[in-house]
Parts: C-alpha cells; sequence; structure tokens
C-alpha cells in the first residue's frame, strides 16, 4: 500500500480518528483488506482531501449522516471523537444531533445522543458541556 491515495488518505485518517481509525482499519485486515485499502483511499484519500469543507465542517456532516442512518453507533462513535479531535465542540454536536431528529425522528436522534453522552463520559467531558 504505497500510492499516494493511500498515504494521504492514511494520514487524514490519523488526523481526525488518531487510533481509533487505525483499529478499524486492523480490524478489517484478516477478513477483507481490501476493504480496509477502499476505506483509506475513497472517504480519506479523495473525499476529506477536497477543499470545500474543513475538517470540523466534514466532521459535523458525518455525525448528521450516522446519526440519521440510525444503525451506525460504532461508527458514529468514532466520528464524534473525530469532530472533537478536530476541534468541534461538544455543544456544537449535541446541536447537531438535535437537529437531526427533525429529518430521521427522534429514535435515531436519542440513539445518536447516548453515543455522544458515551463519547463525552469517556473523555471526561460530561460535566464541562453547557446546555442552554
Amino acid at each position: 500500500m504505497n500510492n499516494q491515495r493511500y498515504i494521504s488518505g492514511l494520514d487524514k485518517l490519523r488526523e481526525i480518528d488518531g487510533e481509533a481509525g487505525q483499529k478499524v482499519i486492523d480490524s478489517l485486515a484478516s477478513i477483507s483488506p481490501d476493504l480496509a485499502k477502499y476505506t483509506i483511499e475513497f472517504p480519506f484519500g479523495d473525499i476529506y482531501q477536497r477543499p470545500g469543507l474543513d475538517l470540523q465542517r466534514r466532521e459535523l456532516a458525518t455525525v448528521a449522516a450516522l446519526t440519521t442512518l440510525g444503525h451506525c453507533q460504532p461508527q458514529l462513535n468514532v466520528h464524534i471523537n473525530g469532530a472533537l479531535n478536530v476541534g468541534c465542540k461538544p455543544e456544537q454536536i449535541i446541536e447537531v444531533i438535535i437537529q437531526m431528529s427533525v429529518y430521521a425522528g427522534f429514535p435515531a436522534a436519542l440513539n445518536g445522543m447516548l453515543v455522544a453522552k458515551e463519547v463525552f463520559t469517556e473523555r471526561g467531558i460530561i460535566d464541562t458541556i453547557k446546555s442552554d
């Protein structure tokens, strides 16, 4: 895996998700290394490299999309961590998830919020969140 697309994708994955992203890739090595390669090359080597959005907006969009799908809690966990890693505030993540209740329904938003709570608790920031 020494093509430039893979290398730049892996660098972007590490920038956003740190160790968590690498764990996902490593977990695929024994069953589908091709899927791991595609996961690095396309989203992180191509899409995340585009100039139209900064990483904060990309991660908030990803949190919104994964919340609306409603069945991607492990990936949502990784991307809520990623959003925090690139500088998003917990309050922004909460607002995005609340916004998704309008479009995806309350069950999806509730599930998403529980994942956010889990991430915030694991990171020790649950008590620092300001609410209105």
